[in-house]
């Protein structure tokens, strides 16, 4: 049988006949050619409402797969790694099997709006749309960026401040020397380190009365001496794991979901919800401060850059200033 006279996209293969079209599954027919029920195979194929679901590889499925094989992702912090893992997901989850070539400025706003009350979620989710969105385009599936150049949605920032002097005094007393929420704090404050830095300390990190850290974020190796507090707190700490904070079964360290919400409980119970967990990092950097460090210092024990040392202590270091110029002019107009 001559190939013509076969109907539209159906062609002979060696074991029977095939429905065969670009961006649609092969189908293999049932009926032999010419019969009724071949005719009515046919036209149920064709027709709109037993049409095959078209078939496409290049969805954001896909692209997300191929962003999660990509040096571009391998090489994110942990921590960033696992915040990206949720807006990806989410992605997934909400258009997995639409065309990324298709997206328009207008869609990715319309995204970002649709969680407008939810600031923090709608513009982090915008951030790694435009990095999946450039990594489409460094594989050729679209020339530009739909993501790019769009703005985030703006919100009245509260400033992250230390713990009162005074409110820290209320947690020590809150939380006794031996437990967890405790040992977080002291090493929180007492080294200046992130929390997720914090919780992947180990009792082989402590050597010649320091704390041998590295950041996960920036990669830097700090060698930081331990306050008399901390080493309290240490001192107290039960050893059940190579960890120094550790679940409650002593079995691993303790997840940041675990230590935030153990130390909102504690926040609650002292009414100091208006200092956070990350807080007690600025502590650190402002105690430096206001025993007299230099930025350099205050660096050596954070960890910081120049510009975050400055972000870090600028309200005391505002304080300071203003006590010293007030001073100076009491002093110029005196007899």
């Amino acid at each position: 049988m001559a190939k013509r006279e076969l109907p539209k996209h159906v062609y002979r293969q060696s074991n029977g006949i095939y429905f065969q079209r670009r961006g649609w599954p092969s189908q293999k027919f049932q009926s032999e050619f010419g019969t009724a029920e071949f005719w009515t195979e046919y036209a149920g194929i064709l027709s709109q409402k037993d049409r095959p679901r078209k078939v496409v590889t290049r969805n954001f499925g896909a692209l997300i797969d191929h962003y999660r094989k990509s040096p571009r992702y391998k090489n994110l912090k942990p921590r960033t790694g696992l915040d990206y893992d949720k807006y990806l997901d989410f992605f997934r989850e909400i258009m997995g099997d639409a065309n990324p070539a298709k997206m328009q400025r207008k869609d990715v706003i319309r995204l970002r709006d649709s969680n407008a009350e939810k600031a923090y979620f709608a513009n982090y989710s915008l951030r790694v749309l435009r990095v999946l969105m450039e990594h489409c385009v460094d594989l050729g599936w679209r020339e530009t960026n739909p993501a790019r150049g769009v703005p985030e949605i703006k919100t009245a920032k509260t400033e992250r401040e230390p713990w009162p002097r005074e409110l820290l005094d209320v947690y020590r007393a809150h939380c006794p020397l031996g437990t967890r929420e405790r040992l977080v704090m002291e090493l929180c404050v007492g080294t200046g380190q992130r929390i997720g830095d914090v919780l992947t300390m180990r009792w082989s990190n402590i050597e010649n009365g320091a704390v041998w850290v590295r950041q996960s974020k920036t990669s830097k190796e700090l060698w930081v001496p331990i306050l008399p507090e901390l080493q309290a707190a240490l001192d107290a700490a039960s050893r059940h794991s190579v960890y120094i904070l550790t679940n409650e079964r002593g079995t691993n360290r303790w997840s940041y979901r675990g230590a935030s919400a153990a130390v909102r409980k504690v926040r609650e119970q002292i009414g100091a919800l208006a200092y956070d967990i990350h807080s007690w990092r600025y502590n650190a950097a402002c105690e430096l401060l206001e025993a007299g460090c230099g930025d350099d210092l205050i660096a050596a024990v954070t960890g910081q850059s120049p510009a975050m040392v400055q972000h870090y202590t600028k309200k005391v270091r505002q304080r300071i200033r203003a006590v010293q110029a007030q001073q100076m002019r009491t002093e110029q107009h005196r007899p």
